[in-house]
């Protein structure tokens, strides 16, 4: 049985209930969503859920990347925004503004990464936690204007610090920077408001220490 849409749902209990995503996916990633944010995706957004799969299935956490610091956009997030691009997802900014009046107000949203009919995915690789706040609110935003249908988030599990430590780089992977156990509860406290959300966190099998 699947969960209350004010629930956030394992990856085990997300392969019980739904029977479209790939073993390799549940088994790799973990694996939350907000208000069924999964059978959104499968059932009404069949390309991009496939896109987004596809993504998953092929990335691979490598070594060398974490070695690389520094820079406006790491190695990781280059990755991934290729496999994205390749497949026709491109970074998006909504100009969204108020009539109030007859006056115009501006309100502004933040660009998303990747974006690709109302299908909204945010990458969180090594920011500082309070993008998490950023893109859930972004998701809510452009939700209630009815231009996003259903967010994702991908971001890194807690497990990979021990990584990041055997290879010297746990400095650059705080405690204060985005990793799952610092968005689970924005999420499950409602910060992407009425917007279904998933969420994917990197683990450590997806890290491959020769490349």
């Amino acid at each position: 049985m699947r969960a209350s849409h004010h629930t956030l749902v394992t990856a085990q209990e997300l392969l019980l209930a739904l029977s479209d995503i790939p073993p390799f996916v549940a088994e790799n990633y973990e694996v939350h969503e907000w208000r069924h944010a999964s059978a959104v995706l499968a059932k009404d957004y069949p390309e991009e859920w496939s896109d987004i799969m596809a993504v998953l299935t092929d990335f691979r956490l490598k070594g060398s990347h974490i070695m690389v610091g520094g820079g406006n956009k790491s190695n990781v997030a280059m990755a991934i925004d290729s496999a994205f691009g390749m497949r026709g997802w491109i970074e998006k900014l909504f100009d969204t503004k108020i009539l109030v009046d007859q006056a115009e107000i501006h309100s502004p949203t933040h660009k998303i990464d990747e974006y690709k009919n109302g299908v909204a995915v945010e990458l969180e690789w090594n920011n500082k936690d309070p993008f998490f706040d950023r893109d859930l609110n972004n998701f809510r935003l452009l939700f209630d204007l009815r231009v996003v249908a259903v967010g994702v988030i991908i971001t890194r599990t807690d497990e990979l610090q021990g990584i990041f430590n055997v290879l010297g780089r746990g400095a650059s992977y705080g405690m204060a920077t985005t990793h799952m156990s610092k968005l689970l509860p924005k999420l499950e406290g409602g910060g992407g408001g009425g917007c279904p959300v998933l969420v994917f966190g990197i683990t450590k099998k997806l890290y491959v220490e020769s490349e």
